[in-house]
C-alpha cells in the first residue's frame, strides 16, 4: 500500500458502468468501493450500524418515488460512513452528486483524484432502458449484456427482479438531463483544482486499461494487470 492514504472518487451519470469501473479499481488496488446507494440500502434495512435512521426513513420516502435522495438526506448518512473511514484508503461511487455535496465532502477530507466517465446519450438510454434490479440487494442486470440466468428472477435468491421507474425509456431522458445539470458545478470544481481526469467511450472494458494506468501512477496495484 501506499504510505499516503488514497481518497477518489468515480463520477458519471446513470447507466455509465460507475459500479463496474469501482469494483474493478477495488479488486486491483485495495481500495473499499463505498457506494452511496448501499449505505441507504443499509439505513433503509437497519444494517448500517451508526448510519442515522431517521435519514433512512427519509430516504426511502424518496427512492420509492423514483427520485433522487435530497442532499441533507445523502449527505447526512455518507458523512457519518466516511468519519468512520478516516485511516483508510477509498472510493466513494455515487456521492457527491451535486456542489452541495462536494462542499460537504470538503469538510472532512481532501480527494486525490476524481474519475470522471463521459458516455454518449444513447449508450445510456439503451442501458438503462434494457435495466432491471434486485430491490434487496441492489444487484443490477441488463437484458442485453448481463441478463439472470432465467429471465425476470434474481440469479442468488430466485426473487423477482423489477424495473425501477427511472429506468422506464419515457423517465430516461428527464433523468439523465437532471444528472448533468447537477453534476457540472462538480465536475467545473474539481477540473479547476487540477484533479479530474475524464474518459470517454461507449464499453467499460475499452476505457479500463486508461482508469488502471491512472491509478497505477498513484497507488501500487495489489493485483497487476488483472482486468486488462
Amino acid at each position: 500500500m501506499a504510505s499516503k492514504l488514497l481518497r477518489a472518487v468515480v463520477l458519471g451519470p446513470p447507466g455509465s458502468g460507475k459500479g463496474t469501473v469501482c469494483d474493478r479499481i477495488a479488486r486491483s488496488f485495495g481500495l473499499q468501493h463505498l457506494s452511496s446507494g448501499q449505505f441507504l440500502r443499509e439505513s433503509l434495512g437497519g444494517g448500517g450500524g451508526e448510519c442515522p435512521r431517521e435519514a433512512g426513513a427519509l430516504a426511502q420516502q424518496y427512492l420509492e418515488r423514483g427520485l433522487l435522495v435530497p442532499d441533507h438526506v445523502i449527505t447526512r448518512v455518507m458523512m457519518t460512513e466516511l468519519e468512520k473511514r478516516r485511516e483508510q484508503h477509498w472510493l466513494l461511487d455515487g456521492f457527491p452528486r451535486t456542489l452541495g455535496q462536494a462542499k460537504a465532502l470538503d469538510g472532512i477530507c481532501e480527494l486525490d483524484l476524481v474519475i470522471s466517465l463521459n458516455i454518449p446519450f444513447e449508450t445510456l438510454k439503451d442501458r438503462l432502458s434494457a435495466r432491471w434490479v434486485h430491490p434487496a440487494s441492489g444487484r443490477v442486470y441488463n437484458m442485453d449484456f448481463n441478463p439472470p440466468h432465467v429471465q425476470g428472477v434474481d440469479d442468488l435468491t430466485g426473487e423477482p427482479l423489477v424495473q425501477r421507474q427511472e429506468d422506464r425509456p419515457e423517465a430516461v431522458a428527464a433523468r439523465l438531463r437532471k444528472y448533468k445539470d447537477a453534476a457540472k458545478p462538480v465536475i467545473e470544481l474539481y477540473k479547476s483544482r487540477g484533479i479530474l481526469y475524464s474518459f470517454s467511450g461507449t464499453e467499460t472494458n475499452k476505457i479500463w486499461p486508461y482508469v488502471y494506468s491512472l491509478l497505477s501512477s498513484r497507488i501500487p496495484p495489489i493485483h497487476p494487470e488483472e482486468e486488462h
